[in-house]
């Protein structure tokens, strides 16, 4: 238990500098230090090794570089949570797995409603499918113990999933043409890694060195870099034992040693890059079409009717029962927070769009302001909730 309170503690504070770094990323979009504000974005950042040549703006850095060391870090959680953890039973997983599949097809079908027959704008309907657990906890942490701890640890299952939700669909749906020799490489990096899994190699070096090669590797194979982050959290051993017989997990050391890193640098690091939405050159327009609306819509509405709507299923068909101590209010108003896509919508659209701004920023816009509704009005209900079940 002491665990789970330090990642929510970590979480929950990490949420509360995410909201002040993107407060001040839009205030520098929208203030005269725009030009240097997007200057430091476009920054040219350049690694060479002979023919290898890695060369983009910081801002792809930071979305293709810094995320998949995020990425790697939700995959050591997953695989933490299922072998040994919250969801490694049946009935641990029963209502978090149910309410994340509600919580990711009924925002993209919100979205499909507003966008079918666009080919282009189809592209973003996974935007509204994602859950920023960093933002939901930071809220979560204002209300104190008006929030059960069972309410708490439902939320982080329900985004873990999610975030496994969301790898899933990167690599099935935001691939582009496919290297075979890049390809061939990351499939020879894979098996080297597992290789050394199963001859119980535990020097985290040598795994950062393969994973390095892995992560070069997907990036020039066609497919998403972050995945990289993610297969090589599945290689790292979860158990191992030293020459005196002494048990330790490389996995959980890496998990521990990398929390603040992401909570602290990469995530706020991301949010700043990609927060900042020029307000100037938005129109009421621009807000109202399809894509926008899809956006805000399947966050805020979306959201909340897959999360709990798909509970309510679940809890009433015996499926799964009401988290201990809390009541259908506080499940409704958790639903609610859901719908607080921020960092991860924002992260699949510039997948979806590439950066474009074809949408004038109205995208990104719709992002924060499903968002910011989703915490609020969540906040509120939760905040009026009875502490004890009704």
């Amino acid at each position: 238990m002491t665990g789970i309170k330090e990642f929510i503690q970590k979480e929950s504070s990490a949420g509360i500098i995410l909201i002040a770094v993107t407060i001040l990323a839009l205030v520098l979009e929208n203030s005269p230090l725009s030009a240097t504000y997007n200057s430091f974005l476009h920054t040219h950042v350049e690694i060479r090794f002979g023919n290898l040549q890695i060369a983009k703006p910081l801002l792809l850095w930071v979305n293709d570089g810094l995320m998949a060391i995020f990425f790697f870090l939700i995959g050591l959680e997953v695989k933490r949570e299922v072998l040994e953890g919250h969801l490694s039973s049946l009935s641990q997983v029963a209502l978090p797995g149910i309410a994340a599949i509600g919580g990711m097809i009924i925002p993209a079908l919100v979205f499909i409603a507003f966008n079918q027959g666009e080919s282009f704008a189809m592209k973003g309907w996974a935007i509204p499918t994602a859950t920023d657990i960093a933002f939901a906890l930071g809220i979560l942490s204002l209300l104190g113990s008006r929030v059960p701890v069972s309410l708490k640890l439902f939320l982080m299952a329900l985004a873990i999933i999610d975030d496994l939700g969301a790898i899933v669909i990167i690599a099935l749906f935001y691939t582009t043409d496919l290297s075979t020799i890049s390809i061939v490489i990351s499939l020879v990096s894979l098996i080297i890694l597992f290789i050394m899994n199963k001859m119980g190699v535990t020097k985290k070096a040598a795994y950062i060195l393969v994973g390095t090669v892995l992560w070069v590797s997907v990036l020039k194979s066609g497919v998403h870099a972050t995945l990289a982050g993610v297969a090589l959290a599945f290689m790292i051993p979860l158990n191992s034992e030293d020459k005196n017989g002494k048990k330790f997990s490389v996995s959980k050391e890496l998990e521990h040693d990398l929390h603040y890193w992401v909570a602290f640098m990469i995530l706020p690091l991301f949010a700043f890059v990609n927060a900042g939405v020029d307000l100037r050159g938005i129109s009421l327009e621009d807000m109202t079409g399809s894509v926008p609306m899809g956006i805000m819509f399947g966050l805020f509405i979306g959201k909340q009717v897959g999360v709990f709507g798909f509970s309510w299923l679940a809890i009433k068909f015996g499926l799964a029962s009401l988290p201990k101590d809390s009541n259908w209010l506080q499940l409704y108003g958790l639903s609610i927070l859901t719908g607080i896509g921020f960092t991860m919508s924002l992260f699949v659209d510039s997948l979806a769009y590439d950066d474009t701004q074809i949408y004038h920023y109205a995208d990104k816009l719709a992002i924060l302001l499903g968002s910011v509704l989703s915490g609020l009005i969540g906040y509120i209900i939760l905040r009026i909730a009875k502490k004890h079940p009704a």
